[in-house]
């Protein structure tokens, strides 16, 4: 009876401790951690890709007691909790920047279900997040977050990770990156909006007859969309350089882990 539980516990360790690291990621992974993928799919994703990295399974902390468990465990979860929101984050700056320019056009009220958070969201922010989907399957991202997780299991092998506050520091300096995202996202169309408005300003107080509270709204999203339409041409290149930010954060947040 001990060499049997023995043989399920030598079975059972590689397929919980990559399942872990496997499974956090699946969850806030962008495109993967979607509502919209069912949970059956995510589940059986789950189950191949873990499979797949078992091969490649090789631990420096032999799991000899049971209470080293709980500790091992909660480091895999730790490193697919950082490679799935590292890059995460590039699409919750390209939220943000929708729901700045949203209300900066008067689209504040005209709001739709966001599938991924199920919670009315701007209808400007819902295309600057759809934009950004298609642009990240286009480039392959995904692909390369599949890569990261492999190679993570090599540069950051099962029972060395380590939570230390170099780690805590850097998740916080990669979630302030989002704004970053959402400025260099939602500059143009801010900047072509405040000027129309400092325009409409002028032609208030040069002609007060002219209706500016009805006038300036229609002025400002079609300034708005305009400019928006001539900055979506150059969001390939920008948010391909963005996602490879996050790749390289994601780097660090393991290197701070080890």
């Amino acid at each position: 009876m001990g060499w049997f539980e023995a043989a399920i516990e030598r079975a059972l360790e590689p397929a919980m401790v990559v399942g872990a690291r496997v499974s956090m990621l699946m969850v806030f992974a962008p495109f993967f951690g979607s509502l919209a993928v069912p949970r059956r799919v995510k589940v059986g994703l789950t189950i191949a890709l873990t499979a797949l990295l078992i091969p490649a399974y090789s631990p420096r902390v032999i799991l000899s007691e049971v209470t080293q468990w709980p500790g091992v465990i909660l480091g895999e979860a730790l490193v697919g909790l950082m490679l799935g929101l590292a890059v995460h984050f590039v699409f919750d700056g390209v939220q943000l920047a929708g729901q700045v320019l949203g209300f900066q056009m008067g689209f504040s009220l005209a709001n739709v279900v966001d599938p991924e958070t199920e919670i009315d969201t701007p209808v400007i922010a819902i295309f600057h997040q759809a934009v950004a989907l298609l642009i990240f399957l286009q480039i392959d991202a995904h692909h390369l977050m599949l890569r990261a997780l492999g190679k993570s299991l090599d540069y950051l092998p099962p029972g060395t990770v380590l939570a230390t506050p170099g780690t805590l520091e850097g998740m916080t300096r990669a979630a302030g990156g989002l704004l970053l995202v959402a400025v260099q996202l939602a500059a143009p169309v801010l900047i072509a909006t405040l000027m129309a408005d400092v325009a409409l300003g002028f032609l208030g107080k040069a002609s007060p007859q002219l209706p500016v509270l009805f006038v300036g709204l229609s002025v400002k999203n079609v300034i708005g969309f305009g400019v928006m339409m001539g900055a979506v041409v150059f969001w390939p290149g920008l948010l391909g350089r963005m996602f490879a930010n996050a790749a390289s954060t994601a780097e660090r947040l393991l290197h701070l882990a080890r």
